[in-house]
C-alpha cells in the first residue's frame, strides 16, 4: 500500500494497480526470462505490446480509422516545433490562443518557423478572476495552417469547457494534462497531442493523434525524426523508442478499460474537483482560487493562502500528513493539487479533510 498520496503535476502518480504489475514482471515478462527492458523494441513480442496498446487507445477515445496514432519520444514540448515544421509547408500562418504558460511556450517556438498570431488571450484584468475570453472576441485567420490552443493550463489551473470553432482551419490541442480524463469527439480534432507523464503513465513518451490527410511534406530543413511522414511510415520504430514508457502506457491504458473507461473517470475527477473548489470557496478567504467558475480545471487546483509564511506553514504539514507535492508552479506559487486519473478519491478526501483542519486551526 502507498505511504503518501501524490499531488504532483508530472511526473504524476501512477495507478498503485498499474505498479505492482510492472514490479511482478520487471525481472521475467511473460516467460521469456528477461525484464520488458531488456526486450528489443524490434521483436514480435514487443510490436504485441504497441498494437494492443493503440487497440486499447483507440476503444478508450473513440479514434476514428482515419487518424494516425503516434508514440515519440521529446515530450509534449517537442510537438511545439513538430506542429508547425509539418504544418506550415504550404502556409506559414498560424493561429495560436494564448491562456497561460504552457501556450506561451507553443507560441514561442512556433514564431521560429512563420506567422503566429495570438488570436486571444487569457483575461486577467481581474487577478482573482481569470478568465478565457468568449470567442466572439477572437480574431482568427481564415487563411491560417491551423488553430492551437491548451485545453487545460497545467500550471494556471485553467481548462476550457467549450470546444474552439476553427470554420474548417484545422484545430491543434496539447492536451497533456486533460487527456482521458473526459470523453471527447477526437473527430473534432485534427491534431491531439500530450505528454503521458500525467494521465497516460511515466515521463518519457508522447502521444499524437493526426488526421491523415495532414500527414504530409514538412518544412525543407525538418530533421528526420520531427517528420509526421517518416514516424507514419515507420509506425514510430525509425529509431530506438522509449520502450519501458511505452509499456507502462499500455498498462495503464488496460486499467482505465478495467475501471470502466473514460466515462467512469470523467464522473470520478468532476467530483474529486468539485469537493476541492468547495472547500476553498466555503473557507471564508482562508483558500483562494484564482480562476473564474466557469473555466475551473478539473486536473489542477491552484490556491493560495494569506502569506508565504502560512503557505510554506501548509506544505510543510501537509507533507507530514502523507499529502505530498502540493508546492505550487515556482513561477506563480502558492500550492496547487493536481488530481489526475491514478489520484483516488480517497486522496482528495484526506486533502480536504486537512484543508478545513488547517483552516480551523490557523484561520
Amino acid at each position: 500500500m502507498r505511504k503518501v498520496f501524490n499531488f504532483s503535476a508530472g511526473p504524476a502518480m501512477v495507478a498503485e494497480e498499474v505498479l505492482l504489475q510492472a514490479q511482478a514482471e520487471m525481472l521475467d515478462w511473460e516467460g521469456t526470462g528477461m525484464s520488458i527492458m531488456e526486450v528489443s523494441h524490434r521483436g514480435a513480442e514487443f510490436k504485441k505490446v504497441v498494437e494492443q496498446v493503440e487497440i486499447n487507445l483507440r476503444e478508450l477515445m473513440a479514434i476514428p480509422h482515419n487518424y494516425h496514432v503516434l508514440f515519440l519520444a521529446g515530450g509534449a514540448s517537442t510537438q511545439f516545433a513538430m506542429v508547425p515544421l509539418n504544418l506550415f509547408a504550404a502556409n506559414k500562418k498560424a493561429d495560436y490562443i494564448d491562456t497561460g504558460i504552457w501556450s506561451k511556450k507553443a507560441i514561442a517556438e512556433a514564431r521560429r518557423y512563420g506567422d503566429v498570431h495570438v488570436a486571444a488571450q487569457l483575461d486577467e484584468s481581474d487577478a482573482k478572476q481569470l478568465r478565457i475570453p468568449s470567442q466572439t472576441v477572437w480574431s482568427l485567420r481564415q487563411d491560417a495552417a491551423y488553430v492551437h490552443y491548451t485545453p487545460n493550463e497545467t500550471i494556471g489551473g485553467v481548462e476550457f469547457h467549450w470546444l474552439p470553432q476553427t470554420g474548417g482551419v484545422p484545430l491543434v490541442a496539447d492536451m497533456s494534462s486533460s487527456i482521458l480524463s473526459r470523453p471527447i469527439d477526437v473527430s473534432a480534432y485534427d491534431i491531439i497531442y500530450a505528454g503521458a507523464q500525467k494521465n497516460i503513465g511515466q515521463a518519457g513518451i508522447t502521444l499524437v493523434i493526426i488526421r491523415d490527410d495532414l500527414v504530409k511534406e514538412p518544412l525543407p530543413g525538418t530533421p528526420t525524426l520531427y517528420q509526421y511522414r517518416i514516424q507514419v511510415e515507420n509506425k514510430c520504430f525509425y529509431n530506438t523508442p522509449p520502450t519501458y514508457s511505452w509499456y507502462i502506457a499500455g498498462l495503464t491504458l488496460a486499467w482505465m478499460k478495467r475501471q470502466g473507461g473514460v466515462a467512469v473517470f470523467a464522473e470520478r475527477n468532476q467530483r474529486k474537483a468539485q469537493k476541492l473548489y468547495d472547500v476553498i470557496d466555503h473557507s471564508e478567504g482562508f483558500y483562494v482560487n484564482p480562476v473564474d467558475s466557469e473555466c475551473r480545471s478539473r486536473m489542477n487546483v491552484p490556491f493560495c493562502l494569506k502569506t508565504d509564511e502560512l503557505t510554506m506553514l501548509f506544505l510543510e504539514e501537509a507533507k507530514q500528513a502523507g499529502l505530498t507535492n502540493l508546492k505550487g508552479h515556482k513561477l506563480v506559487g502558492g500550492v496547487r493539487a493536481s488530481i489526475y486519473n491514478p489520484m483516488p478519491e480517497a486522496g482528495v478526501d484526506a486533502l480536504v479533510c486537512f484543508m478545513q483542519e488547517f483552516a480551523d486551526k490557523y484561520g
